[in-house]
């Protein structure tokens, strides 16, 4: 099957053609007929397999006929980010050449004076993010009782950060005879509700199983210590194993600090590397993307905002240095390589705590992970131990407890230590004789009280204090002259 054979207009057929593309994806095959009838879609299908043209070339098609009105667009597309949204700009660009269409941006980092610029012009597309898109209609600059085509585009994704009682309120405000198409990679509970009360008698369209991995991708564990310097030594011995092999790769983080941590930390051993996470402003971000995807940056540390979506088409590798808590979130990681038929490689670096959610893994992509060197039976207890010296301020103070001495001597021993049987029996009676003292103590200054050296800076004295002190009052014998002078009457 060709793209000829899909129903696509001819202007958009040249535009594909010029891409170089020759034959749709099952996705694509499958969405863009029903598309083109008007129907409502869901399209469950893993990332990398083209769900971006499924949408874009029909609506593409239809948007030929009809104008936009100003602050009213035709269509609206949901993205649940900033680097999604813009990518998705891009493609209508690519393939809307050949059309007079007007695009409009509403995402944040932007101003908003420009986007509202805009709108006022008419818009056939609006692609915006949640958040910015209410705003707008908040302040009274957007009108959506003119949609006729709204797409949800990784509702998966919207729902892991918080976006569904948005879009719901969005899908309030579009007339009810819209058409919708509605693609995520998983379909969890949640979304499987949203899509019945959003979606009029969808055509389903699933050309893989749910959070399923691509077959071109080859994945391994790889052991860990837990404390950060083992992970990051056990990256950067990854990193030189596979650098001849290693085209460009991107690396994942959790969290937004361990992402600049790790960046710093590759940068410090001379890796080409750059970041990325949501904390950056707008033109970093982009200005990031395109450095990684013009090849100027061979490594890339990012959070999970690069996992979705983002169409960098030769990835070799994906390396996981935290393994992902949510268990969807490693379908899209390793989805960022092995694309469009290419081959690519994914590691991930596992310690203890991390068992629990490798197998929430294994479980949903429903078989096994091979290890790369050995399983985490290997890793000596002590080097997976959680440093549990006092911290802060005043960990030193607090180290200098009798307990704190003791667990001192345990958790560094001398370097000839003596047998345990000796040496606690030693620390017991030296401690015993200690509180002795002290009680013995205590006991005779209760009985014969004395009186402690005051500071030398106070020079007041206690007014029951004798001693030979002359404590003469008023003058004394020496009497002032002024005070021999007679008065006057």
């Amino acid at each position: 099957m060709s793209f000829a054979d899909l129903g696509l207009s001819q202007k958009v057929l040249s535009a594909v053609t010029d891409s170089g593309y020759l034959n749709p994806t099952p996705i694509q095959a499958g969405a863009i007929p029903q598309a083109l009838q008007g129907k409502d879609v869901l399209g469950i299908a893993q990332t990398g397999t083209g769900k971006t043209a499924s949408f874009v070339l029909p609506m593409l098609t239809r948007l030929e006929k009809g104008r936009a009105r100003a602050r009213m667009p035709r269509t609206l597309i949901l993205e649940p980010t900033r680097e999604l949204a813009a990518q998705v700009e891009e493609n209508f660009v690519k393939y809307g050449k050949n059309h007079r269409l007007t695009v409009a941006l509403l995402i944040g980092g932007v101003s908003f004076d420009d986007q509202e610029k805009k709108l006022e012009r008419g818009a056939d597309v609006l692609i915006a993010t949640p958040g910015r898109l209410l705003d707008h209609f908040e302040r009274g600059k957007l009108l959506l009782t003119g949609v006729e085509i709204l797409v949800i585009d990784e509702a998966d994704r919207m729902l892991d950060m918080g976006f569904i009682p948005d879009i719901e309120r969005i899908c309030k405000l579009i007339p009810f005879t819209r058409q919708t198409l509605f693609f995520s990679a998983t379909m969890p509970p949640e979304i499987t509700k949203l899509t019945e009360q959003f979606l009029h008698a969808p055509v389903r369209i699933e050309v893989a199983r749910p959070a399923s991995t691509a077959s071109t991708v080859t994945q391994a564990l790889v052991k860990s210590g837990s404390k950060p310097w083992d992970k990051r030594a056990v990256l950067r011995d990854l990193i030189k194993e596979e650098d001849e092999a290693i085209k460009n790769a991107i690396i994942f983080c959790n969290r937004k600090v361990d992402v600049s941590e790790l960046f710093r930390s590759l940068v410090k051993y001379d890796f080409n590397a750059g970041a990325l996470h949501g904390d950056m402003d707008q033109r970093a971000r982009m200005t990031m993307l395109a450095n990684f995807r013009d090849g100027k940056l061979k490594l890339l540390v990012a959070s999970d905002v690069a996992a979705r979506g983002l169409d960098i088409p030769d990835v070799s590798h994906v390396f996981n240095y935290d393994v992902p808590i949510h268990s969807e979130d490693y379908v899209h990681r390793i989805g960022r390589t092995g694309r469009a038929g290419r081959t690519g490689k994914a590691f991930t670096i596992v310690t203890r705590s991390d068992a629990r959610y490798v197998d929430a893994i294994e479980k949903l992509i429903g078989k096994s992970i091979d290890w790369h060197s050995g399983d985490l039976s290997t890793v000596a207890p002590s080097d997976d131990t959680q440093d549990e010296r006092p911290r802060g301020r005043n960990a030193k103070s607090r180290s200098r407890g009798k307990d704190a001495r003791g667990s001192r001597l345990e958790a560094k021993p001398e370097k000839n230590p003596q047998p345990e049987t000796a040496e606690v029996p030693d620390v017991a009676a030296e401690r015993r004789s200690r509180k002795d003292a002290i009680r013995n103590d205590n006991a005779d200054r209760k009985v014969q009280p004395e009186q402690r050296d005051r500071p030398a800076r106070n020079h007041r004295r206690h007014r029951d204090d004798d001693d030979d002190i002359n404590t003469t009052v008023g003058f004394g014998d020496e009497t002032p002259a002024f005070m021999m002078v007679s008065a006057k009457v």
